[in-house]
C-alpha cells in the first residue's frame, strides 16, 4: 500500500493551507463569539472545487477521490472546525444523496450548483425527539395528485437556515417500517417551509445549525429521491460515506490540537527550560502523535474501500469512532499542556476541544459506531 500524498492531494493540501491562513484564521473568533456562518466563504470554496470535490466533471465538480477529499477536510480541520464541518455536511450528505441516488435529471438540475457553491446543500433525518432512534421519526408526507404535502420538524440541520437545497427524509409509510421513509429534495422558498435557527452551541459555532420546519408543504413528485420508501435505506448508505467526512475533520481537529501543543511546548519555559524538556509533557505529545498518525490511518483505509467501491460499513464506523474521540482526546491534552493559557480564548486548545466534542455526536454517536462495529463483527 502506497502511504504517500499523490500530487492531487498535496496541490489541495497546499491549497487549503493558503486559503485558511487568508480567509479563515484572521475571522475564527469572530466567527465563533457570534455563532457566524460565513456563507461568503463558503461560496469562495466552492470556487476553488471543494464543494463538489468527488462529484464527476460532467456534473460540475472536480472529479476527484476520497482521497483528496479527506485530505482537504484534514486542512481544514487544523484551523476551523465548524468551517470544516460545513463542508462534510454539503458534500457528503446533500450532494452526495443526490449523486448517488437522485436521477439523472435530478443531478443535472441540483449538482452543478451545489458543487459550485451557488447552492449551499442541508440534510435532514434527526427530529426533536428521534436522533439514534430515526426510524421513529414523525414528519410525514401524503400524496395528494402529483404532489406530496409534508408536516413536521427536523432538528439540528447543519445550513438549515442558508441553505438552498435540502434533502429530507419523511415518513411515507408506517412507523419503523424500514421501507416506510422517503427522500425529499426540498428547495428554498416553498410555501410552508421555514426554519429556525439554534443558538447557543459549545462548539462548531461557524457552523449553521437550525430546525426545519414543515407547515402543508407541497412537493412535487419530480422531488422524490429515488423510489418511494427506499429513504431510510439511502440514508444508511449516505452515512456511511458521511462518517468518512467527520473521521477526516476529527483527524484534521486533532493533529491541529497536536501541533499548537508541540509549539507551544517548544517555547514556553518553565524551571530554567522549554517545558517540552519534561517527560510528562513529552509523553503527552507522543500519545498525540501516535493517536493522530492512527486515526489517520483508519480513515484513509475507510476512503480506500470507497474509492473502489466496497463494503465500508465497519471500517466507516472504526474511523469515525476512533478519530472523534482522539480529536476530544487531542483538544484535551492541548489545553492542558498550555495551562491557564489553554483555557482562554487567546490560544487556540480550548476552541479544538469545544469543536471536537460534537464530532462524538453527529452523524451517530460514538455509541451508535460501537453498536455498527459490534454488529458487524458478531453477525
Amino acid at each position: 500500500m502506497d502511504f504517500d500524498l499523490n500530487e492531487n492531494q498535496k496541490m489541495i493540501a497546499q491549497m487549503v493551507r493558503d486559503f485558511s491562513e487568508k480567509e479563515v484564521r484572521p475571522y475564527l473568533n469572530k466567527w465563533d463569539e457570534e455563532e457566524y456562518f460565513p456563507v461568503e466563504t463558503m461560496k469562495k470554496l466552492g470556487e476553488l472545487g471543494l464543494l463538489g470535490i468527488y462529484i464527476p466533471e460532467e456534473y460540475g465538480g472536480s472529479g476527484f477521490s476520497y482521497n483528496e477529499y479527506v485530505t482537504a477536510l484534514i486542512e481544514l480541520g487544523k484551523v476551523c472546525g465548524g468551517l470544516g464541518l460545513s463542508v462534510a455536511a454539503h458534500n457528503s450528505l446533500c450532494t452526495g444523496h443526490i449523486y448517488y441516488h437522485g436521477s439523472e435529471e435530478q443531478k443535472r438540475k441540483f449538482l452543478p450548483k451545489l458543487a459550485s457553491g451557488e447552492f449551499i446543500g442541508a440534510w435532514g433525518l434527526t427530529e426533536p425527539n428521534t436522533g439514534s432512534d430515526a426510524m421513529r421519526m414523525k414528519t410525514t408526507a401524503v400524496k395528494d395528485g402529483n404532489d406530496w404535502i409534508i408536516n413536521g420538524a427536523k432538528n439540528w440541520i447543519t445550513h438549515g437556515l442558508s441553505g438552498d437545497v435540502a434533502v429530507v427524509l419523511v415518513r411515507t409509510g408506517e412507523l419503523l417500517d424500514s421501507r416506510g421513509i422517503t427522500a425529499f429534495i426540498i428547495e428554498k422558498g416553498m410555501p410552508g417551509f421555514s426554519a429556525v435557527k439554534i443558538k447557543g452551541k459549545l462548539g462548531v459555532r461557524a457552523s449553521e445549525t437550525a430546525e426545519l420546519i414543515f407547515d402543508n408543504v407541497r412537493v412535487p413528485q419530480e422531488n422524490v429521491i429515488g423510489e418511494v420508501g427506499m429513504g431510510f435505506i439511502q440514508a444508511m448508505q449516505v452515512l456511511d460515506g458521511g462518517r468518512i467526512s467527520i473521521a477526516a475533520l476529527s483527524c484534521g481537529i486533532a493533529r491541529g490540537a497536536y501541533e499548537a501543543s508541540v509549539k507551544y511546548a517548544k517555547e514556553r519555559e518553565q524551571f530554567g527550560k522549554p517545558i517540552a524538556a519534561f517527560q510528562a509533557i513529552a509523553f503527552k505529545l507522543a500519545d498525540m502523535a501516535t493517536e493522530v498518525e492512527a486515526a489517520e490511518l483508519l480513515t484513509f483505509q475507510a476512503a480506500y474501500l470507497k474509492n473502489t467501491k466496497q463494503p465500508l460499513t465497519r471500517q466507516g464506523a472504526y474511523a469515525k469512532y476512533y478519530a472523534s474521540e482522539v480529536a476530544v482526546r487531542c483538544g484535551n491534552e492541548a489545553v492542558q499542556i498550555m495551562g491557564g493559557y489553554g483555557y482562554t480564548k487567546e490560544y487556540p486548545a480550548e476552541k479544538f476541544l469545544r469543536d471536537a466534542k460534537l464530532l462524538t455526536i453527529g452523524e451517530g454517536t460514538s455509541e451508535i459506531q460501537k453498536l455498527v462495529i459490534s454488529r458487524d463483527i458478531l453477525k
